[in-house]
């Protein structure tokens, strides 16, 4: 394709991405379905899943009052042919009692998205975020929290804070996601590389059980 239609293609990407954000934290549920193809995966802390088992929870917890939100920055888009790896950069924020102590936790990181191109349409197949560092804070300045340093270091350094709270209010936190840096998200670029050479390395990382030992076959 030529620069002008490269730009265009980005562009539906971006903007897909940014759909995904604004419609999952509003709880615009059947416009969120949109941005998935049929058979799309989410990765996440607290879930491992399909698209539509996603937005099933994430529709029950929304209606409980769990509160997670999202903010995106910079994206890089790489396309080759119908497929496209999308990084971008983003925060997580969830609000949450930990020990009693009503507490925001926000983790920096990246999206890191395998799209497809089918029928015309691209639509995402498989999301997986990179969690780089995070902080926990108390809503009230004044408030004391002591958190339990065992429990806390238990968890990835990148998310640490964020799996914390989650632990905390009851989510089985998924321990071996990608950070910064390390074997896990050198994995993650090495399938991201595959999926763009046209292996089905989205389907193989999806199936396993330790990301570091994915490897391309």
């Amino acid at each position: 394709m030529d620069e002008a239609e490269l730009r265009s293609e980005k562009a539906i990407i971006r903007e897909l991405v940014e759909n995904w954000v604004l419609w999952r934290d509003a709880g615009l549920w059947e416009r969120f379905r949109s941005v998935w193809h049929d058979d799309g995966y989410m990765m996440a802390t607290w879930f491992q899943g399909s698209a539509d088992e996603f937005i099933r929870v994430s529709r029950e917890g929304w209606e409980k009052g769990v509160s997670i939100l999202h903010f995106l920055g910079g994206s890089s888009i790489e396309i080759a042919g119908e497929r496209a790896i999308a990084q971008t950069k983003m925060t997580i924020s969830q609000r949450a009692s930990v020990s009693g102590v009503l507490c925001d936790v926000v983790c920096t990181g990246r999206f890191y998205d395998f799209f497809e191109k089918r029928g015309g349409r691209w639509g995402l197949v498989l999301r997986q975020p990179i969690y780089e560092k995070d902080r926990l804070d108390p809503i009230d300045p004044s408030a004391r929290l002591t958190l339990d340093p065992e429990r806390l270091k238990a968890f990835p350094e990148g998310y640490r804070h964020l799996a914390y709270l989650q632990a905390d209010i009851g989510y089985r936190v998924k321990k071996d996601m990608p950070g910064l840096k390390g074997p896990a998200v050198e994995a993650l670029y090495a399938a991201g590389a595959a999926w763009l050479a046209g292996e089905d390395s989205a389907r193989q990382w999806i199936a396993t059980p330790l990301f570091h030992t994915l490897t391309r076959g």
